[in-house]
């Protein structure tokens, strides 16, 4: 018995409305397995696969790459009618037909033949268009795009100026960054902090840390203790806003911005609180590494209350971060750096010194409360001793 199946955009985390098609795995009118990926879509936190809900054939393909859509929409339809029909096929016909036999102009519709030739193109070049239609057939709409696509490439190539369409991800986090900057007050505070008993323990203990919990000993993992410790005596930066109620979280989940190839992720760093500082590093590490791999989950993205962003890995000393809505605070750590410090004995020392930044919103908190935590923040680590 035949029947007709959506695949439908499913809810991929607490915040995530919508997402942009990235790429497809499948053509029309090819077998897909059950839960088998079909497509890549990503969000402004993540890029994910959604596999396909039953065994079947690919029959339409509903959501373009690069188109948003919304969770519920639907994004395919696979028939399982197909599946029966193409073994069918395939036992009572062994041999193998090649596909420039079957895309032969009796395919093609009166209609897409005379929009070809009003554009010059000739059989040749329309054989190469991969159609989205019914057992792969070219349809208008194919054509269209792919003469919009040819277009828009012979114009660049003749003008001063590139035009790079940005894609899904880059998107996501566009629309993200411009609903935080302009729902929230930001406001903006930094201090100067010397880390030398930090950095001298790092350099002491990295190999037999990373020997012992597979895991590299890094400054992030200092800063992100001694932010549990700050929060816990500050705990309105480690809230969100709802309407005109502020929802103080007794959890702290740290956000870890990563660099990667399609922009900046956020994975999830979850009850850091209860975490010693071995399984922060190794929290943060194992993190990461799936960002970077593109192994991250729905559940790695979501649920922050608060955002550390390291820039100082580019080797830059100060910036100031826009805040991850809905949360209300964003921790900037810049690149370390060495300085000749007076003591309070009047004798000179060279100093590691880190400049953090505090970017908070401004409904929820005022500067004297920000100040106060960023002096908390900056107490725990210099009197940090190492592990």
């Amino acid at each position: 018995m035949s029947e007709e199946i959506k695949v439908l955009l499913p809810k991929l985390g607490e915040s995530i409305h919508n997402a942009t098609v990235v790429q497809w795995f499948k053509k029309v009118g090819e077998v897909v397995q059950l839960d088998e990926p079909l497509l890549e879509v990503s969000t402004d936190k993540i890029n994910s696969e959604i596999p396909s809900p039953a065994k079947g054939v690919l029959q339409e393909i509903c959501a373009e790459v690069d188109q948003d859509v919304q969770v519920g929409e639907i994004l395919a339809i696979i028939s399982t009618e197909g599946i029966q029909i193409k073994k069918s096929l395939e036992n009572d016909n062994p041999s193998p037909i090649s596909i420039s036999a079957e895309k032969n102009q009796d395919f093609f519709s009166p209609a897409l033949l005379r929009l070809a030739r009003k554009n010059k193109l000739n059989l040749e070049e329309l054989q190469k268009i991969i159609g989205t239609g019914s057992g792969g057939r070219i349809t208008k709409r194919d054509l269209e795009l792919y003469l919009e696509k040819r277009t828009k490439n012979e114009e660049s190539s003749l003008q001063p100026i590139e035009r790079l369409q940005m894609t899904g991800t880059r998107k996501a986090i566009a629309d993200d960054m411009v609903r935080s900057f302009y729902h929230a007050p930001h406001a903006t505070l930094i201090t100067e902090i010397d880390i030398t008993d930090i950095m001298k323990c790092i350099q002491k203990e990295k190999q037999s840390f990373l020997e012992k919990y597979n895991a590299k000993l890094t400054l992030t993992s200092f800063i992100a203790r001694a932010l549990v410790r700050a929060l816990q005596e500050f705990p309105l930066l480690n809230s969100s806003l709802d309407n005109d109620t502020i929802l103080m979280k007794r959890f702290i989940n740290l956000g870890i911005a990563v660099s990667v190839e399609q922009g900046l992720l956020v994975p999830v760093l979850k009850a850091a609180q209860e975490l010693p500082l071995p399984k922060i590093a190794q929290g943060i590490s194992d993190l990461s590494q799936k960002a970077r791999k593109g192994k991250l989950v729905p559940s790695d993205v979501t649920e922050g209350t608060i955002t550390i962003t390291n820039f100082g890995m580019s080797g830059v000393q100060i910036g100031i971060p826009i805040i991850r809505y809905p949360e209300v605070a964003i921790i900037g750590v810049g690149a370390s750096y060495r300085k000749v410090v007076p003591r309070e004995d009047d004798s000179l020392a060279i100093c590691y010194m880190v400049n953090l930044s505090l970017t908070f919103d401004h409904r929820v908190l005022d500067g004297m409360y920000g100040c106060a935590f960023l002096n908390a923040l900056k107490h725990y680590l210099e009197m940090d001793k190492g592990l």
